[in-house]
C-alpha cells in the first residue's frame, strides 16, 4: 500500500471548524497546499495535501497538479488514468454539471465496491460534507482512477 493512504488514514476524523463553513485549522492547511483559502471545497486539497506529505517524507517529486479542482486534476494527470482500481489509486467523479468529487481507494471490496477515504465528505455521502470519513462507493460511480508511481 502506498504511504499517502497512511497519511490519509491519520486524517480520518479531521472535521471543518464550523461545521459547513469549509474551514478550521487542518482543512485551511489542505486548502494552502494548493493555494486556496478558507470557504473552497476540499475534497482535491485534502488528496493533493496527503500526497504532497508522503513525497516530501522520501524527497521525492509530487505527480500531481496544484489545484483544488478535481476536472483540472483530471485532465492534469489523464495520461496515469486506469480503470481498473487498486489501493492507493485516487478515484475521480464528475458530474455532469462539471463538479466533482475524489478521495482515495483504500480497499478494493467484492461486488464493484470500493472502501475510500474522502475529504468534504460525511456518512451521508455529501459531496459538501465535512469530514474526512471511510467511505463505501460503487466502481460503476467512478469516471477513472489515477494511478501514480511509488516514488519518482
Amino acid at each position: 500500500m502506498t504511504n499517502w493512504i497512511n497519511v490519509a488514514q491519520k486524517q480520518i476524523g479531521v472535521e471543518e471548524y464550523p461545521k459547513g463553513s469549509n474551514g478550521g485549522k487542518q482543512v485551511e492547511e489542505y486548502l494552502k497546499a494548493v493555494g486556496l483559502g478558507k470557504g473552497y471545497a476540499w475534497c482535491m486539497a485534502f488528496v493533493y495535501w496527503c500526497v504532497l506529505q508522503d513525497c516530501n517524507a522520501k524527497g521525492s517529486k509530487i505527480q500531481l497538479k496544484r489545484t483544488g479542482g478535481v476536472n483540472d486534476q483530471y485532465i492534469a494527470c489523464k495520461k496515469l488514468a486506469v480503470h481498473t482500481p487498486k489501493a492507493g489509486d485516487i478515484f475521480i467523479m464528475i458530474n455532469p454539471n462539471g463538479t466533482g468529487h475524489t478521495g482515495f481507494v483504500e480497499k478494493v471490496l467484492e461486488n464493484e465496491l470500493l472502501q475510500t477515504i474522502e475529504g468534504n465528505t460525511n456518512g451521508d455521502g455529501s459531496r459538501e460534507g465535512y469530514q474526512v470519513a471511510r467511505r463505501t462507493r460503487n466502481i460503476k460511480t467512478i469516471k477513472a482512477f489515477i494511478r501514480l508511481n511509488e516514488a519518482i
